[in-house]
């Protein structure tokens, strides 16, 4: 399973000619990105904000046949019960080899069973940035938690590179509180070179900085 980090929280995930693309954002809506222009067989979108929902901007293809079993688990973009912000939607995506899972905008703690089921994944795309999501801290606190093969930061700003909201932190705070960091020139990981290395941040480059 390969997963590209397009920007943002957009990523695409792709297994035998088959690609789930995941939260695509709209036109500028997203500081330093460039649109989104991408081809998938499904798109996933964990919320209706404009950074995260933009279908229109991907081209659905058919597939023969997909490997692909999707599961949507509801939580919320905030910590008062979706009252400031509404719901979010976790998506776990298995092969049945391997299972990841996109947090969305989660700004919330996952209850007892939620973190059960997030138990032994082999990557998760975490949002760190905080503000709108959870934050650094909580995010550390979560991987710990569920214990995951790789995982990959989402959802943050960089000075260096130009893009990402000015309110939300960078990913630096993050890898302060993380064992094992790895930053990849690229914005492509192939999951299975990471089988020996769990609990990993790869902190990738996105494909539409700079472009």
């Amino acid at each position: 399973m390969k997963i590209t980090w397009i920007g943002h929280s957009c990523f695409k995930v792709e297994k035998d000619g088959c690609t789930i693309l995941l939260d695509p954002y709209g036109d500028g809506s997203v500081p330093g990105l460039a649109p989104v222009r991408e081809r998938a067989n499904m798109v996933l979108c964990s919320h209706e904000h404009g950074d995260h929902n933009a279908r229109d901007k991907v081209e659905i293809v058919e597939a023969e046949r997909s490997p692909f079993t999707v599961t949507r688990m509801e939580t919320y973009h905030d910590d008062e019960k979706g009252a400031k912000r509404g719901r979010n939607i976790i998506h776990i995506i298995s092969d049945n080899e391997m299972r990841i899972a996109h947090l969305g905008d989660l700004g919330c703690e996952p209850d007892a069973e939620q973190i059960k089921q997030l138990m032994g994944l082999d990557a998760v795309l975490i949002p760190v940035g905080g503000f709108y999501t959870i934050n650094a801290v909580q995010a550390a606190k979560l991987v710990e938690s569920i214990r995951p093969g790789a995982v990959i930061p989402m959802h943050y700003r960089s000075d260096e590179k130009g893009f990402g909201f000015g309110v939300i932190g960078t990913v630096d705070p993050f890898m302060e509180q993380m064992k094992d960091v790895m930053v990849i020139p690229t914005s492509e990981l192939d999951l299975a070179t990471t089988k020996d290395m769990p609990g990993t941040v790869f902190v990738l480059q996105p494909q539409n900085a700079g472009r």
